[in-house]
């Protein structure tokens, strides 16, 4: 299993984030037209939780949710034939207990125990400078590797794609907060090419200095057990996730001039349209679990195809 955690610095506070999150996810639902467009999403539960420790009894009430992806639609029809029963059916369960959240993605009909996706996230007042945010054992601190995503470095992580004038927070300020650029001032003499992609942040860096700010700690654990695959798809998700959390992050601090100032009231009022406007198939349960479900897809599109392969050698 391969447990990495990846902090994003933002320059919002945690309660502003909760409300920019939220917005962003369903803003972002109405760009997207690929990704889940067509799947079935069979909503199991929806509820309020309560009595249900989580991070260490820290938080035990919020809203539960538990869905099922089926894939079918999403793999080639000759994976769908071939594909062992169950195979196609991902579980999403969630327990959203802001400023914790946790999402866990397992296939319990095939894959049962030998393959889980965890995201863990604590959302903290700080500069990405707590060391154990997450509570880990020795044991579990000896096996996490941090990596640092800067939002405002165009050329960190991003495919050249992702990269827009208009959401990229070394070019934008908000017009209702001042915020931004966000700019490096560093000293004379420092080197910007000698610092580390994913590292911390060096003396200068906007992450040193602005206020107000926050960070989110995503405690990520991809666990695949399959001889000869598990190195192969444990790397290949780490590999999308810094992706995915860098570009959706740019969002949130980019359109804040659309969303600051309302109130979670508003960002129901926007869901429910969303989820209407998207009642014709399954694809806006899903994209609403973008942040942190988003990944579902490429794992699991790498996961068949290798599931494929090991049934055709073995059969």
């Amino acid at each position: 299993m391969i447990i990495k955690e990846y902090r994003i610095v933002l320059p919002l506070t945690v309660d502003e984030y909760q409300v920019g999150q939220l917005y962003s996810v369903a803003e972002a639902s109405k760009a997207e037209t690929g990704g889940g467009e067509g799947v079935e999403v069979e909503v199991l539960k929806n509820e309020p939780f309560a009595n249900h420790a989580l991070f260490n009894g820290s938080y035990d009430r919020g809203q539960y949710t538990h869905k099922i992806y089926h894939l079918q639609s999403k793999v080639p029809a000759l994976i769908r034939k071939i594909a062992p029963k169950g195979s196609l059916a991902i579980h999403e369960e969630a327990w959203n207990a802001y400023p914790y959240c946790r999402t866990v993605l397992t296939n319990p009909d095939y894959m049962k125990d030998n393959f889980f996706v965890k995201v863990e996230t604590i959302h903290l007042p700080d500069r990405g400078t707590t060391e154990n945010a997450h509570g880990l054992s020795k044991e579990e601190l000896a096996k996490r590797e941090v990596v640092h995503i800067d939002i405002a470095n165009d050329k960190e992580f991003l495919a050249s794609a992702d990269v827009k004038p208009e959401t990229s927070p070394a070019l934008f300020q908000s017009k209702k907060t001042g915020r931004g650029p966000l700019v490096n001032n560093w000293r004379e003499g420092t080197d910007p090419k000698k610092r580390k992609i994913g590292k911390d942040p060096i003396e200068g860096d906007w992450r040193t200095t602005m206020e107000p700010v926050m960070c989110a700690y995503k405690l990520v654990s991809v666990h695949f057990k399959w001889f000869g695959f598990q190195q192969m798809v444990e790397s290949f998700s780490h590999k999308q996730y810094p992706r995915l959390f860098s570009k959706f992050h740019r969002e949130v601090f980019c359109w804040i001039d659309d969303w600051h100032g309302l109130t979670m009231a508003d960002i129901r009022a926007l869901e429910e349209k969303a989820r209407a406007e998207g009642a014709g198939g399954g694809a806006q349960e899903w994209r609403r679990a973008r942040n942190d479900g988003q990944l579902t897809w490429q794992i699991f599109e790498q996961l068949h195809y290798s599931i494929i392969i090991l049934f055709l050698n073995f059969s």
